[in-house]
């Protein structure tokens, strides 16, 4: 069975993944994760992945960045088909043009906010001066002014979350992925993380695909989409979880 979710709103699509499956072994069988996915992001275009735990979403997530490749099919990204490349073709193409939020954060705990954003810019080769005063301003920009040189142990989890998003976004990125962004905080912080990631990704145009538990995180983007026995289907009205 396929599972084809169209966007005919907009022209271009920025994600296309074609007939994808991907499982793997469990005990003495094997898992299947995800069965034929047929799924199209815009540029710009903001989708939410519901499922129950163990469903796939983060496979999914991890298949899109180029983390592991799918069994069958084909994953393009701004027309680059990322399962026909090398592991090393994959790793730069991740670092120029996605960027990865973590429901665990997942900064440096030896780098300060200022230098865990910056090493991103680093090693897509800017100069460490501009890569410094980028990533301070978009840290000011995010309400972390004055706080740019604490490491992540000093800083709140919502604080973290706002470093790990500046991270994410500082090499302005034509794809974001977010796993639970807001799995770690309180309801209000979530909230007011989740408002300012719209905010810059709005200003960029850059797409997201997150990934949730949450029908209210889910609820503040374009399009909704459930995983559930390896199927991906859009929904438009109530949920069975």
């Amino acid at each position: 069975m396929s599972s084809l979710i169209s966007n005919s709103s907009r022209d271009t699509s920025l994600i296309q993944l074609s007939a994808v499956s991907h499982s793997y072994p469990e005990s003495d069988t094997v898992h299947s994760v995800l069965k034929d996915v047929n799924l199209s992001i815009a540029q710009g275009e903001k989708l939410a992945l519901l499922g129950r735990s163990g469903s796939g979403k983060t496979t999914l997530l991890n298949l899109v960045a180029g983390i592991d490749i799918p069994d069958s099919g084909i994953i393009t990204l701004d027309g680059e088909n990322i399962a026909s490349q090398t592991e090393t073709q994959r790793t730069v193409f991740r670092r120029q043009h996605i960027g990865f939020i973590y429901q665990f954060f997942n900064l440096v705990p030896s780098l300060t906010a200022l230098e865990n954003v910056a090493l991103v810019l680093e090693l897509n080769g800017e100069n460490s001066s501009d890569a410094l005063d980028k990533s301070h301003n978009l840290l000011q920009r995010l309400g972390l002014a004055g706080k740019e040189h604490r490491f992540p142990s000093r800083l709140s989890g919502g604080e973290q979350q706002r470093v790990a998003i500046a991270r994410a976004l500082v090499h302005s990125p034509a794809i974001v992925l977010a796993d639970e962004p807001t799995g770690n905080l309180d309801a209000r912080t979530g909230e007011e993380v989740l408002a300012v990631l719209h905010e810059v990704l709005a200003e960029r145009d850059s797409c997201l695909l997150l990934v949730t538990h949450s029908l209210a995180v889910a609820r503040t983007t374009d399009r909704i989409l459930t995983l559930e026995e390896g199927i991906i289907s859009e929904q438009h009205g109530e949920f069975a979880w």
